[in-house]
């Protein structure tokens, strides 16, 4: 079984923001540039990609478009954006809209999409469970409605996929507004908090106990006097 520890929280990225909006100018595009600013200022390496420029199609059967030597058949820049820039991040930051209580088709295409590069049958399948895992994750959601379960659904799958993957889902943001860039406007300061996590993605402290985790008395260490 390949070693999917969990990284180093002070790792140092690079981070890849993936917007799974297609609008340039929405609100999920406003929070993520929030992110890129936060992690910019932090001089974290970032780049940040819309999923549409890259997934055409969603995941087909396998057996059926799988090329003669394994490698996957749908002709689009998925395999180049989970090769080039997925693989290689520290960190990543998933930014959304909520579409009926769930993520983007976009975004949902993009985790549907990765099991075919990580099956037995991919001649690279190695490669990727090796480095698919041990990511530091946000989340961040755009709605316009502020009502807290809309986001739920959402943070329970990407929880579950850190937890398959031994990554860390250290941060999630919502921000509301319906206009394009309307979340600006929020007074709950989502674009700030959404900066914020771009900031903090690496620095985050972490922890997910069991009751026989040896742990400190003490979540934060204590300043000594001067």
């Amino acid at each position: 079984m390949t070693d999917m520890t969990p990284a180093h929280p002070h790792a140092s990225g690079p981070l890849l923001i993936l917007v799974g909006s297609p609008r340039r100018d929405g609100n999920s595009a406003v929070l993520a540039q929030a992110v890129r600013r936060g992690a910019e200022q932090a001089g974290t390496p970032v780049k940040l990609r819309f999923l549409d420029d890259y997934i055409g199609g969603l995941l087909r059967d396998c057996r059926q478009c799988r090329r003669a030597d394994g490698s996957c058949g749908i002709d689009d820049g998925y395999g180049a954006l989970l090769r080039d820039d997925f693989l290689p991040a520290a960190g990543v930051v998933f930014c959304s809209p909520i579409y009926w209580y769930g993520m983007s088709a976009q975004t949902k295409a993009f985790f549907d999409r990765m099991f075919c590069y990580y099956a037995a049958s991919h001649p690279d399948s190695a490669d990727v469970l090796a480095r698919m895992g041990r990511k530091r994750l946000g989340l961040v959601l755009a709605s316009e409605e502020s009502y807290g379960g809309a986001a739920l659904g959402i943070v329970h799958q990407l929880q579950e996929y850190a937890r398959y993957t031994h990554s860390e889902l250290v941060g999630v943001v919502r921000g509301t507004g319906n206009r394009r860039g309307e979340v600006v406007r929020d007074p709950a300061g989502a674009v700030a908090e959404a900066e914020r996590l771009g900031t903090e993605l690496f620095d985050r402290r972490y922890s997910d106990y069991l009751i026989d985790t040896p742990r400190d008395t003490r979540v934060w260490a204590v300043e000594q006097p001067a």
